[in-house]
């Protein structure tokens, strides 16, 4: 990552420290049926907003989260590639070695389930947690999600000491925090500062279209700190730390957490399905400058999120929002910008019904929707074939398409497919069923089960080609 400070943004928690959040940690995927997320504890009371006293000492605050910090060491076996020896004709290579990783993890249940980073375990071949009873024993992952660099882990154990979590919305700038983990492997290490800002979106999940809402803060993180807990001055978890920012790997004041009530989620999606099920709505969202405020009839001062695009059969569509609306609110709750709108949703489950605050020709409404389930594939049209509309296609796919103006280019199709018969890669899909087709939602839509009729340009020019989808 590059900026004119040469800073880097660092995620401590493994030996190669590396960005490849696109992996998938190794270990069972098998999900047991009706596997429930544990009971968390959660205060959700703010910190007082009242002028507190001087404080002598936070042992009290910090002693029992450290019973509940733990630290997570990976083993990973890296093979290496077989090579020949130009001068000798001799091969080399072939062989294997070992990589150690060191991270934290927080004990959310008594019964073992433990909240970490997604690059503190992933891909290793084993996982050792040691607990701050000096007790040593073996963790499984139950699931990780590398677009919020959050992973659950679990060991087998009872009655272990748990955490309290925070209500990580009620943070505010200037509360003081705790970071608790085993920094550098020297063991269990507590060290304080206050929060410095929230919301930071500083691109480190970029790569993997990731969901960045971090909580900024000065209590001093290095490496081994990654998946450990960050607390407020009752005690109470409010975030996992991630990351830090800085030029020399060395802490440098500028740490990042991901928020305790995005991990919660997380982590409660992941024990009941293995994976992170979110919530969809479906419009293409613009933040809207003052002058566009002014231009679309809003009151001044309100900020919001203007409706681009809905596409046909999408929960937008069903709700009734329509091209220039503006959502300013969610379930209540402020938008500003495309990213915060774009969390929100994600943090809630598909069939959730969530009401819109929008503003139409002026005019406040308020509209009520029932989210679907976001596909993690959003260019499937069909299982097994991924497409994509000609105007984000590369000049290239462009090219080869001969230069059409609109339509769906056909960018995969896998070769365990139902329809790897009829549809192939390079393929433009112009309509289905006379409906021109310009997007993927549109596309899935309109392919329902059952026998279709679509107009394609392949090679030499358009033709007909039948469906039937299964």
């Amino acid at each position: 990552m590059k900026s004119k400070l040469l800073l880097g943004v660092y995620l401590f928690g493994t030996a190669s420290l590396a960005f490849a959040l696109g992996v998938t940690p190794k270990g069972s995927r098998e999900i047991p049926k009706n596997r429930k997320a544990p009971e968390l504890k959660v205060d959700a009371t703010p910190i007082a907003e009242a002028r507190a006293p001087v404080v002598a000492s936070y042992a009290d605050v910090v002693d029992p989260i450290q019973k509940a910090v733990v630290s997570v060491y990976s083993k990973k076996i890296v093979r290496e590639q077989l090579a020949i020896n130009p001068f000798t004709g001799r091969i080399i290579g072939g062989g294997q070695r070992e990589e150690d990783g060191l991270g934290s993890g927080v004990v959310v249940s008594a019964d073992g389930y433990i909240l970490t980073n997604n690059h503190v375990v992933e891909g290793a071949d084993e996982l050792k947690v040691l607990l701050a009873d000096e007790r040593e024993l073996t963790a499984k992952v139950i699931g990780a999600d590398p677009k919020t660099d959050i992973a659950v882990i679990k060991i087998d154990a009872e009655n272990l000491p748990t955490v309290l979590l925070a209500d990580s919305d009620h943070l505010r700038v200037g509360d003081v925090v705790f970071a608790v983990g085993n920094p550098l492997g020297i063991g269990q290490t507590v060290t304080m500062g206050i929060v410095s800002a929230k919301g930071r979106n500083v691109k480190i999940l970029e790569e993997v279209g990731g969901y960045e809402s971090f909580i900024q803060t000065d209590a001093a993180i290095n490496m081994g700190n990654s998946g450990g807990a960050l607390v407020d001055a009752k005690g109470r978890l409010v975030g996992i730390n991630s990351a830090i920012l800085s030029p020399s790997r060395g802490n440098i004041g500028i740490g990042f957490a991901v928020p305790i009530n995005l991990a919660a989620s997380i982590m409660r999606s992941l024990v009941e399905h293995g994976v992170v099920v979110r919530g969809y709505l479906g419009v293409t969202p613009s933040v809207i400058t003052p002058e566009d405020g002014e231009s679309l009839g809003l009151p001044k001062n309100i900020r919001g999120i203007a409706v681009d695009e809905v596409p046909k059969g999408t929960p937008a569509e069903k709700a009734g929002l329509k091209v220039g609306d503006v959502i300013v609110a969610l379930d209540d709750k402020p938008i500003t910008t495309v990213g915060e709108m774009r969390l929100m949703i994600a943090q809630l489950a598909p069939d959730t019904k969530v009401k819109l605050k929008i503003f139409r020709k002026g005019k406040e409404q308020v509209i009520e929707a029932t989210l679907g389930k976001l596909d993690e594939r959003p260019d499937l049209i069909l299982p097994g074939v991924d497409a994509t509309p000609l105007s984000s296609a590369t000049d290239e796919q462009r090219r080869r398409s001969r230069q059409l103006a609109d339509g769906l280019l056909i960018t995969k199709v896998d070769e365990g497919s139902l329809y790897s018969d009829r549809l192939v890669e390079g393929m433009v899909i112009l309509q289905i069923d006379g409906e021109e087709v310009g997007d993927v939602a549109t596309a899935r839509a309109l392919l329902t089960p059952g026998r279709h009729s679509l107009l394609v340009f392949h090679r030499n020019g358009p033709r007909r080609v039948p469906l039937d989808v299964k």
